[in-house]
């Protein structure tokens, strides 16, 4: 399940893409499957050794035809002291977590570092409202163990990316369908995931992860605008 488009990357051979705090790996993988015969180098980096785990797990997973010109790799290490040298990587993708980082802005400063002149990235953070409303139903939603620390106001992480010397390129919304499922997760938040409400919903998303049906299809596209979960922004290294 990617929350970028494809299209709006401009990867090319030999290139390096980073996905920072992959997790178990869905964009790193995502990548590397659409991108195989390509020789470009896909990194994913996460600072948990079990999500990294699952990631290099599911590497045989991927339905690949035949052997491709790309690689793929896993490295555990701190996204606040990246081990990459200053204007080494092509592309950077950090989809979902600016907003479990207390000090965010000394990630922003780090992926400047690493992040080569002409270069792109693409960040997504959850979307104001829905976020808010899952924030109003239940505390506990923003009070796990890394889970968010905080809300972004859309325009104004735009701009503060833009400061940094980065051109905007575009922006979407992904995953509304997904936002009625947080809804009744944080309504039902004592009664767990196993809540019928929640557990039928949750069957319905994985439906639609693998069948991918024209009618959800159409409605995610429709409502995206609307109430997309996530808020996803593009933007060229201009420095």
């Amino acid at each position: 399940m990617l929350t970028l488009k494809l299209e709006n990357l401009s990867i090319k051979a030999g290139d390096k893409v980073l996905d920072l705090g992959c997790g178990e790996g869905r964009h790193t993988l995502g990548l590397f499957f659409h991108f195989h015969q390509q020789p470009v180098a896909f990194i994913g980096l996460d600072l948990n050794r079990n999500d990294l785990d699952t990631a290099q797990q599911r590497i045989a997973d991927l339905p690949l035809t035949q052997p491709g010109k790309a690689s793929i790799s896993f490295i555990h290490s701190n996204g606040l002291n990246l081990p990459f040298a200053n204007n080494s990587v092509e592309h950077i993708v950090c989809s979902e977590v600016l907003e479990h980082i207390p000090d965010y802005e000394c990630m922003l400063i780090e992926i400047k570092r690493i992040l080569k002149p002409g270069g792109s990235l693409c960040i997504s953070v959850p979307r104001k409202w829905p976020e808010s409303l899952c924030w109003w139903l239940e505390k506990a939603y923003h009070q796990v163990e890394g889970g968010h620390v905080r809300i972004f106001n859309g325009r104004k992480l735009q701009q503060q990316i833009q400061q940094q010397g980065y051109r905007f390129q575009k922006k979407h919304w992904a995953h509304s369908l997904h936002v009625p499922y947080w809804w009744l997760r944080c309504l039902f938040w004592q009664r767990g995931e196993g809540f019928l409400p929640v557990r039928l919903y949750h069957k319905l998303l994985v439906w639609d992860l693998f069948k991918k049906p024209w009618i959800t299809q159409w409605l995610d596209t429709l409502l995206n605008p609307i109430m997309g979960k996530s808020l996803v922004l593009y933007f060229i290294n201009d420095e």
